[in-house]
């Protein structure tokens, strides 16, 4: 409790002197433009050591060192420099927006009223703050968990849930490529690592609801991200704790081939270590992933996108010891482990993307990309678990210890499951502007073909102060010892199956794009629509039925003629989620090919507001939802395992209201502090509403930036996450509304303090050795700085004297220190 009370004070004294400080630096942000008023992506903006570079809208944003008169260098692979001689004082915020061009230096002006992000209600964040963002698991996903809206209980995982969906209804795209994520993982500890590589980021995109109808068939969210296109040779590299990652990134002579290539290794022995089961764990995670682009000419543009990755996970617990209860009532639950699991998940992904730009107006992007994962999860653990009172005889010698045995059992777990799965995407697309440059059309269409090879063989055996539990849906007469149990001995849960899967989908989209005015007020509409239409086959599967849905979408925004710069959006439109693999299957792996595509209907209204307190730059997001959602194929939730119950057989609803505050809370650094309420509840088989597993209700996030202006070196990074408690979940084959208790609420903190090495290199001399590094910094990281303890699901567990069971915490990480080195040349 003293280490708790010192800890925070330290860290509430840090935080207040140093934001109420002087920083004494400014801020440079602008557009680029070329000739005929286009967004150019890849200007290399730079001074001395520092640079930054334009995203796909041309934009550019740079902290600058204030007082002190520097040259801004604007360079582009096919485009003249400019040269921009600049001096700013401290906390100071700059626009500058140039049109390049490649015949002279030129430094025409240009203004910008809106970005397209902002008017299709797209958060933009930042690839510098995903780096230096302290997480047990750092990564956009971390960033994305500090926003209203997003949760997760998990810092191990890089799953997350967005306003009342599942982990399975999220899109993530990867340079318009949708990713994937392996089949059979059953804890956030075995995930390993991310797909997305931070170091090869240029731009991240997220929407939480409402998104386009290019965007695919997901009910929940989309997380767009764009890998950058290297203009010059570099490394980056980083060395930890918890592991290590080499990015390298250059450009040929005559600038038409460019490629990054990243390297990352990972080990969470660390974490896994920091929590209540005692193991022998001996994890391997690593992958390899490459962006290779080639420019042959203006008209034509190629890129391949490359990913190889092994997850080993080796786990052998043994012992664990979790006390619960009241302080009147205080229970103790030691298990004791021999066995061990061996988990291997690989996977392969390749994608191959061109485009032809046929004019300033007309351009045609074909994809082609293939998927292959291949995983494993064998185990065999056998548990032997103790319920007992704990003694709170303060004068006792036995203090803490467990003096009576209430329950005694054992349980056996084994699986052998296997799957193998070959997904195939051949994709194109069009966009069409018209003369006028107001209106845009886009459309694509899409073929996959989804090859699915899976054994599951798994079952646990329960065994209570020496007498087998049957299931629960397994009715026989059995009153041990008073007469001998004559049934069939089986055991609690029994999952067998061999499933041999092909799925054939077309889908397609068209949307209009259009910006008009009413009276002195800009107005946009985004109109389309997405058809899909899929076939189940395979070995055994009969009787199935080609299904086809349709999912009309609308997007309207007005920025009224005001004095204050406001945003109004509106977007409505039909979601399908047409059924995954994972989706058809039950809880008894047998396939239902016939499972129909969830549906939901959004309603999203929001305010977006720019403004300046303190003449810095803040921007105000305000969203209100409600989505009804028929068709709901609903599922259990263990950990981050879904097994679905594939019968379409509920109704569900979520609504809330989502805030976001970010800006330069201290001049220089982006911070933002996010609040969001939300309820979801479904009704299966009309026996009325209860909570969702995702029913997540208070959330409030807060990520913070700041460095001490007299020590300019010294960096902090903040994360701040709190989320009340989830549904506990219930006991397996155990009807759901009988249990509707809730875990404990989400409270972590994850703290970062980070030395920069070559902060003053500007002031150094030529020859001296941090000159090499453009970056070289040393942190410190402390996760879950306050010890909170957080839980992720319940272990059900049977009192033999009662005949109760108790949902007993499976608590996660506790307080972590890490070290941590970062290079970039």
């Amino acid at each position: 409790m003293k280490t708790n009370r010192f800890l925070f004070t330290l860290l509430f004294f840090t935080i207040s002197i140093i934001a109420f400080s002087q920083n004494q630096t400014a801020k440079v942000a602008g557009i680029v433009l070329d000739e005929s008023n286009k967004p150019v992506e890849g200007v290399n903006i730079s001074y001395q050591t520092k640079s930054a570079t334009t995203d796909e809208n041309g934009f550019y944003t740079l902290t600058v060192p204030a007082n002190l008169k520097i040259i801004l260098v604007f360079t582009h692979t096919s485009l003249k420099s400019i040269t921009f001689p600049i001096q700013l004082k401290s906390g100071e915020n700059f626009e500058y927006n140039v049109v390049m061009n490649d015949k002279a230096e030129s430094l025409t002006e240009v203004v910008v009223t809106s970005s397209r992000r902002r008017v299709q209600g797209i958060t933009s964040i930042e690839p510098e703050t995903i780096r230096r963002n302290p997480s047990a698991n750092a990564g956009i996903e971390s960033v994305l968990k500090t926003f209203a809206g997003v949760n997760s209980n998990s810092e191990l995982s890089t799953q997350y849930s967005v306003r009342g969906g599942n982990y399975d209804e999220n899109l993530v795209y990867v340079n318009e490529i949708e990713v994937y994520r392996p089949f059979l993982i059953r804890s956030g500890q075995q995930e390993g690592l991310s797909f997305t590589n931070t170091d090869m980021v240029q731009n991240v995109d997220f929407s939480a609801g409402g998104f386009q109808a290019k965007f695919g068939d997901k009910l929940s969210s989309v997380l767009d991200i764009t890998y950058r296109k290297p203009t010059k040779y570099g490394i980056t590299a980083e060395a930890s704790f918890l592991g290590g990652s080499i990015t390298g990134e250059g450009v040929s002579k005559n600038k038409k081939w460019s490629a990054i290539t990243g390297v990352r290794y990972r080990d969470n022995s660390l974490l896994v270590n920091s929590q209540e089961t005692q193991t022998n764990f001996r994890p391997t995670y690593a992958d390899v992933q490459t962006n290779v682009n080639f420019n042959p000419n203006k008209k034509w543009q190629f890129s391949f996108l490359g990913n190889i990755s092994q997850n080993k996970y080796n786990y052998q617990p043994l012992t664990r010891q979790t006390n619960f209860g009241t302080i009147d009532e205080p229970i103790a639950l030691q298990v004791f482990y021999e066995g061990q699991e061996k988990d291997k998940y690989q996977t392969l992904f390749g994608a191959l993307k061109t485009n032809f730009v046929v004019n300033d107006n007309n351009t045609f992007r074909l994809i082609g990309s293939i998927y292959h994962t291949q995983e494993q999860e064998y185990f065999d653990i056998l548990a032997a678990y103790y319920l007992g009172e704990v003694d709170t005889n303060i004068g006792s010698e036995t203090l803490g210890e467990v003096t009576f045995n209430r329950g005694i059992g054992t349980q056996l777990n084994h699986a052998r499951n296997d799957l193998d799965a070959l997904i195939v995407n051949a994709e194109i697309k069009g966009t069409h502007q018209f003369n006028d440059k107001k209106q845009q059309i886009d459309w694509g269409f899409k073929y996959t073909r989804e090859n699915i090879r899976d054994r599951i063989v798994e079952w646990e055996v329960i065994d209570s102060a020496g007498f087998q539990i049957n299931p629960p849906q397994f009715h026989l007469p059995n009153d041990q010892p008073y007469h001998p149990y004559i049934g069939p001995l089986v055991p609690y849960q029994n999952v067998r199956a061999t499933n041999f899967v092909d799925i054939d989908r077309f889908s397609g989209f068209a949307q209009w794009n259009t910006k008009t005015k009413i009276g002195e007020s800009q107005f946009w509409v985004t109109a389309g629509a997405r058809f899909h239409s899929w076939l189940v086959s395979g070995d055994g599967i009969t009787g199935a039925k080609q299904q086809t849905v349709v999912s009309p979408r609308a997007q309207l925004a007005l920025k009224p003629d005001w004095g204050k710069d406001m945003l109004f959006r509106l977007s409505i439109g039909y979601y399908h989620q047409p059924p995954f693999y994972r989706e058809l299957r039950d809880s008894l792996g047998t396939v239902r090919p016939n499972v129909k595509a969830q549906q939901s209907i959004h309603f999203v209204l929001s305010n977006d507001y720019n403004f300046k307190m303190n003449n810095r730059p803040f921007k105000l997001v305000t969203e209100a939802y409600y989505k009804t959602m028929t068709d709901v194929n609903t599922y259990t939730l263990e950990n981050v395992r879904i097994r679905y119950r594939a019968n379409n057989d509920a109704v569900a609803y979520a609504y809330g209201f989502d805030m976001r505050l970010n800006g330069e809370f201290v001049p220089g650094t982006e911070s933002w502090l996010s609040f969001g309420y939300m309820k979801t509840e479904e009704n299966i088989s009309d026996k009325g509403y209860i909570a969702r597993p995702t029913d997540q209700r208070l959330k409030v996030g807060i990520l913070f930036q700041d460095y001490m202006p007299n020590i300019p070196n010294m960096k902090l990074y903040l994360n701040l996450v709190y989320n009340t408690g989830l549904p506990g979940g219930s006991p397996s084959y155990a009807d759901s509304y009988q249990y509707q208790s809730r875990l404990r609420d989400y409270r972590r903190a994850d703290v970062g303090f980070s030395y920069v090495l070559t902060e003053r290199n500007n002031e150094r001399p030529d020859g001296h050795w941090l000159k090499k590094f453009k970056d070289l910094s040393i942190g410190f990281e402390i996760y879950n700085l306050f010890n909170n303890q957080n839980a992720i699901t319940n272990t059900w567990v049977r009192d033999v004297y009662t005949k109760n069971q108790y949902g007993i915490p499976n608590y996660m990480t506790t307080r972590v220190f890490n070290v941590k080195l970062t290079a970039k040349l």
